[in-house]
């Protein structure tokens, strides 16, 4: 705000983008906060992950994505079964 202020006064643009930036941030903060901190609303409640797990409903595993090709490759390497079942 201040390099804007100090160097850039009559550039309308600028103080625009500055401004909408810091609203977004105020407002990421903001919902930060109503999610206890956490980036991501959680889907389903530990408790009933853990039911669900328990009755076979749900299963759990290791995410493992290839660091180099991200978006294009991963799986799921399930616990308990061998290194051969995976999905």
């Amino acid at each position: 705000q201040n390099y804007l202020d100090n160097f850039w006064p009559d550039l309308k643009a600028a103080h625009e983008l500055f401004d909408s930036i810091v609203q977004a941030r105020r407002e990421r903060e903001s919902e930060s906060q109503e999610n206890h901190g956490k980036e991501y609303p959680e889907h389903l409640s530990v408790e009933v992950l853990e039911a669900g797990i328990k009755s076979g409903r749900y299963l759990q595993g290791t995410l493992n994505v290839n660091k180099h090709r991200a978006q294009l490759e991963a799986f799921v390497r399930l616990q308990g079964l061998g290194s051969k079942d995976t999905g």
